[in-house]
């Protein structure tokens, strides 16, 4: 599942996880049942099948290419099962199509067809690389590590593992060792990915000015209109939106749209700019159109949000309970044949927040921060459902291990300087609510509420 800060950005980037999130409300799902895609992951000829598009998703003019191209290398390996080339083409467009359809059919079909690779080729390199970016994808990061550190130990001069050993560490709490990762994969090729990288540890370290002009530079790296590029153009725009500059951000994500229409990353990023300033049906409109391309979770979620904000209490709560039966039973009917199970703790816990179940919300918290004690996401999470059950020692515990990288998110700031102020420092709380305000004046409106 795309995070809404569940995986790194710059790990979702290459890695996305997405849970399809198939509503009663939203006509524009995938709609492939368990049982089309177990049959198709278990297809008798050993290669998983590609699945026919749907929506506008299957109109996209790259999509007739694909069907072709990835028939014609099924035929390679018919002819000769010992194509290995052939093999690793084939993952690494089945991974494109996780990120471009949202299905998470596609990670367990190309774990299948790297296992395949390895079967032949023991020490296939791309073949580790690529698993370790799927488990990335179904949030085992440490398996995700083991994984890359495997690839690294066959090719320690390929740059892109550095950038898998970058996200792992990262989403592991390893900050200091995600330091080291990135400035070996900036030696060995700067690029997209590695600008990327280093703009994301910047932001995590509280350097805006030194994210925005790495992510600058990705932007500069890729092709106008490229989706990588876009991607870096709408992730730069998420750095001045962080900061306050709602113009600069919505100029960013205008372009992206111009350069490539219904890309969904800039589309919920006028959305956020239009929460921002309480436009809410604008925020609305924009929103449901980025669900109209990819039902994503953490969509959907910030739609019921703007639901409650606009006042529509009703429609949030009938959101926010489908989001919970579909992460519950996306959980609970994995498919057969998967060889990596999804970790969905963090969305969980999320989900269960939103609808006010503390305690469900609790649960899964913990059962992500026993993953990652150190990471500083899990434990923001953890620290504001201890606050909001009125259990400040905790609260106040995990949000001293949430600042530990002197990050300056305005969000993150505003959080812990409520829950010093009511575990009894009022001055260390009054200095971080303070500050939080002078980096981002427009502080999450449910953040707000919830402080109050």
């Amino acid at each position: 599942m795309q995070r809404t800060h569940t995986l790194s950005k710059y790990a979702a980037a290459f890695a996305i996880l997405i849970l399809s999130l198939c509503s009663f409300w939203l006509t524009s799902c995938n709609g492939n049942g368990n049982n089309e895609e177990e049959t198709a992951l278990n297809d008798t000829s050993g290669i998983p099948a590609l699945l026919e598009r749907k929506g506008e998703l299957a109109k996209a003019a790259e999509w007739q290419k694909t069907k072709e191209k990835v028939a014609e290398l099924k035929e390679r390996i018919t002819q000769n099962p010992n194509d290995v080339k052939a093999r690793l083409q084939l993952a690494t467009i089945y991974m494109v199509e996780a990120r471009v359809t949202a299905n998470p059919y596609y990670y367990q079909a190309t774990f299948k067809i790297l296992d395949g690779v390895l079967d032949r080729d023991p020490n296939n390199f791309e073949a580790y690389t690529y698993k370790a970016s799927v488990a990335m994808s179904l949030h085992r990061f440490a398996d995700a590590k083991q994984l890359a550190e495997k690839a690294k130990s066959i090719n320690p001069d390929n740059a892109y593992v550095y950038g898998v050993l970058v996200d792992a560490n990262v989403e592991l709490g390893d900050y200091q060792k995600a330091i080291q990762m990135s400035d070996t994969m900036q030696m060995l090729k700067p690029s997209l990915e590695a600008y990327s990288r280093a703009s994301y540890l910047r932001e995590i370290f509280g350097d805006y000015n030194g994210a925005k002009q790495a992510m600058a530079l990705a932007v500069q790296a890729g092709g106008p209109g490229s989706e990588s590029a876009e991607w870096a153009r709408t992730t730069l725009g998420d750095l001045y939106l962080n900061t306050g500059n709602l113009d600069s951000a919505e100029t960013l994500y205008k372009t992206t749209l111009q350069l490539r229409p219904n890309f969904t990353n800039a589309e919920m990023g006028l959305a956020k700019v239009e929460k921002a300033r309480k436009h809410y049906d604008s925020s609305i409109k924009h929103t449901e159109n980025a669900i109209r391309t990819i039902s994503e979770v953490g969509y959907v979620a910030f739609l019921a949000d703007v639901y409650e904000l606009k006042g529509d209490n009703d429609k949030a709560k009938e959101i926010r309970k489908d989001v919970i039966d579909q992460l519950e039973e996306g959980e609970k009917n994995q498919l057969k044949g998967s060889v990596m199970q999804h970790n969905g703790n963090r969305e969980l816990a999320q989900a269960y927040l939103a609808t006010n179940d503390l305690d469900k919300a609790l649960q899964y918290a913990q059962n992500d921060l026993k993953l990652r004690p150190n990471n500083i996401d899990a434990n923001e999470l953890i620290a504001w459902i201890y606050y909001l059950k009125g259990d400040y020692a905790n609260a106040k515990m995990h949000a001293d291990k949430m600042l530990a990288t002197n990050t300056q998110n305005a969000n993150t700031l505003y959080k812990a300087g409520v829950i010093y102020k009511h575990s009894g420092d009022v001055a260390k709380g009054d200095m971080l609510i303070q500050k939080a305000t002078s980096v981002n004046k427009n502080i999450d409106q449910k953040v707000l509420l919830a402080a109050k």
